[in-house]
């Protein structure tokens, strides 16, 4: 197989082909590139590409197997991330001109953790400015473009990863997630998204927004991928006090272990926010696709989520207002107006109501726990309770409408950050407008194996995997 054919397949089968001998690194990394300078362009996915570092590296990779040396994991894996992981002596521009030209001098613990495991990082991805944003819109650098439809959104913040990874422009990205950002673009683009436990993965030399909320995490085109992903960055770091000492498992391995013991809790409408027709359509004949291979589903009534993303915004906004106070004061004029629009509320805000919501997250999540999983191992529930809306739809200049929509997109999705819980997104079908419609699978903490062998089980026996999105087809986009 050819290093393109295999840049449109899984990461763990290229990891595979890399140790076999059966492709060179540097083949696999040419290919990523010129992907990335064709069709990058188009999805608008490339903040900057490091073509000469990477070419470098896989160099070093394929000396190393000639030499008889046993390769790491991820060898020669062509990668790029969301362009808030510093990496020393390169530009982090966040999406923002505020930092166009800010160049770190360390390296996010997440990227040390990826070279070690000898992946190749081809360069930085775009995102909503300071990662501040679920619709992916960016109106300094331009909105990435979603690869089934350029008419619609991303989704963000990790806006470019997604595209990229769908596209098959790469094999795997880095993203982060504050209130949805891993899991709604992976949604809207019909990837694989997993926001790790709070304290899973490390969060140093990543641009902060929300300290609390703020959680590392990859998007990958199978389980197996983000497994793999996740042996090579979890863990405990002394650069970030809020990891965990817990272990990591050996998630891969822990795949082919049947999930047809676990207990799915299938959260039942009626909900808060109510579906839309053709989702709840999608989400019932997911839900019955799972029963058929085999899983014990049963119904579970959801506790209410307007509470927890209550409490989620108000610590947001508060600590992303006082992290972004300096740069307000000096450039002000610099920042999108819906950037402001969701940062200028964290000023009018009692620092008691930010203390007492801040304060109930341990009762909130102790008792979310016991409600739901006393009796479920796994929390299934729908994604988002809309269709992948068009971008005209989203439009920034009716503030007051945009707020709602994002409110909307987050909706099942941010109560996930507030209680720092396991949570994945993966595809369960399209809608009529061809753009994919994702569930979510939650979980206790720690509880990411069990989210990946249940994502691996679907995927292999339930049928919830897309085909190529038009982008890589070579069709035409949906319009």
């Amino acid at each position: 197989m050819s290093a393109a054919e295999l840049l449109k397949g899984e990461l763990w089968t290229a990891a595979a082909a890399v140790r076999a001998g059966e492709v060179r690194a540097r083949e696999l990394t040419e290919a990523a590139i010129d992907a990335l300078t064709s069709v990058g362009p188009t999805l608008n996915a490339v903040a900057g590409l490091d073509a000469e570092q990477a070419l470098a590296a896989a160099e070093r990779i394929d000396r190393s197997r000639a030499a008889g040396t046993d390769l790491p994991p991820l060898a020669g894996v062509p990668m790029a991330h969301k362009d808030m992981f510093y990496r020393a002596g390169r530009v982090c521009a966040s999406g923002t001109r505020i930092r166009a030209g800010f160049v770190p001098g360390v390296t996010a613990t997440a990227l040390e953790r990826l070279d070690a495991a000898g992946a190749i990082d081809l360069g930085r991805l775009n995102m909503v400015e300071f990662a501040l944003g679920l619709t992916g819109h960016n109106d300094i650098t331009g909105h990435p473009r979603n690869p089934w439809s350029t008419d619609h959104i991303t989704g963000g913040s990790s806006s470019g990863p997604v595209a990229a990874v769908a596209a098959r422009l790469v094999f795997a990205a880095l993203g982060s997630d504050t209130g949805g950002s891993i899991r709604v673009p992976a949604a809207c683009t019909g990837i694989l998204g997993l926001k790790p436990t709070y304290g899973r993965v490390s969060r140093a030399g990543a641009l902060p927004l929300s300290h609390t909320l703020d959680h590392v995490g990859p998007l990958g085109r199978s389980a197996r991928d983000l497994a793999l992903l996740m042996e090579a960055v979890a863990g405990v770091d002394r650069r970030d006090q809020t990891t965990s000492t817990t272990p990591v498992p050996a998630y891969s391995r822990l795949l082919e272990r049947s999930p047809t013991r676990l207990r799915l809790g299938v959260a039942e409408s009626p909900f808060e926010l109510p579906l839309h027709a053709e989702v709840a359509g999608l989400y019932d004949a997911a839900v019955d696709r799972m029963r058929q291979a085999g899983l014990r589903a049963s119904g579970l009534a959801l506790p209410a989520l307007d509470s927890l993303n209550l409490l989620r915004r108000v610590v947001m906004i508060a600590e992303a207002a006082a992290r972004h106070e300096d740069f307000l004061e000096e450039r002000r004029d610099a920042y999108n107006a819906y950037t402001l629009a969701r940062l200028d509320p964290g000023f009018e805000l009692a620092a008691t109501t930010y203390l007492r919501a801040v304060g109930w997250r341990a009762e909130a999540v102790r008792r979310f726990v016991g409600e739901v999983f006393a009796d479920a191992d796994v929390l299934v529930l729908p994604a988002m309770a809309e269709p992948v809306p068009r971008l005209d739809a989203t439009d920034t200049a009716d503030m007051a409408g945009y707020v709602r929509r994002v409110n909307a997109l987050g909706h099942f999705i941010c109560p996930f950050n507030y209680l720092g819980l396991p949570a994945l997104t993966m595809p369960m079908g399209r809608t009529a407008n061809g753009l994919p419609m994702a569930i979510q699978l939650v979980a206790p903490p720690f509880g990411e194996a069990r989210l990946l062998r249940l994502a691996h089980h679907l995927e292999t026996n339930a049928g919830f995997r897309l085909g190529e999105p038009p982008i890589v087809t070579g069709r035409s986009g949906i319009g």
